[in-house]
């Protein structure tokens, strides 16, 4: 099973995060992501096997590491708002298209080091870049349309709303050729 930790973005937001993303859409090498499978990842696991397989670690172990994290971060429900765009690693070199976390990314990132801690310790790898509380909208696969997509990110700081954080999600990742497919495997309420 390939999963990731995160905390969803209502479907109620499906439309502002489509808005945002329209001026991305003509731009070459542009891949949108599905705005209704929008969300916050606090943590990309990989492939989990349901069942120990060796020393890696088995969904039920999994599934107790991120219960114990989210208890650990102590965080009640928050809200959380979606605003501004950015770009991973850069502007200059853009391989990832975001809209911003501003309010709740105290908690959001509490969440994610109590989760990281528990789930690398549990022999996971860590995560290689600092945490940055965002929401994917699009991979940039090729430069053809970098000049467009830069001209956007300086032009425009959308307001995609607020909602209300009261869970995170394990999420199984299931690639199609359509884009990945999402089903909730756990969901753990704060």
């Amino acid at each position: 099973m390939r999963l990731f930790v995160s905390v969803d973005l209502p479907e109620d937001l499906a439309d502002a995060v489509a808005d945002v993303q329209e001026p991305f859409g003509e731009a070459s090498g542009v891949r949108l992501i599905d705005p209704e499978q929008a969300h916050v990842t606090l943590k990309f696991l990989g492939d989990v096997p349901e069942t120990t397989a060796g020393d890696d670690p088995d969904l039920d172990a999994t599934v107790d590491a991120i219960a114990a994290g989210v208890a650990d971060a102590d965080v009640g429900s928050f809200e959380v708002g979606v605003r501004g765009l950015g770009a991973f690693p850069s502007p200059e070199y853009i391989r990832v298209l975001w809209v911003g976390i501003d309010e709740g990314a105290g908690e959001l990132l509490a969440l994610q080091r109590a989760i990281e801690e528990r789930t690398v310790g549990l022999g996971f790898d860590p995560e290689e870049h600092e945490f940055t509380p965002h929401v994917t909208i699009g991979r940039m696969d090729h430069a053809g349309g970098k000049g467009h997509v830069q001209s956007v990110l300086e032009e425009r700081s959308p307001d995609v709303g607020t909602f209300e954080v009261d869970a995170v999600t394990l999420t199984e990742s299931t690639l199609e050729d359509d884009g990945p497919v999402y089903e909730t495997v756990e969901s753990f309420p704060l």
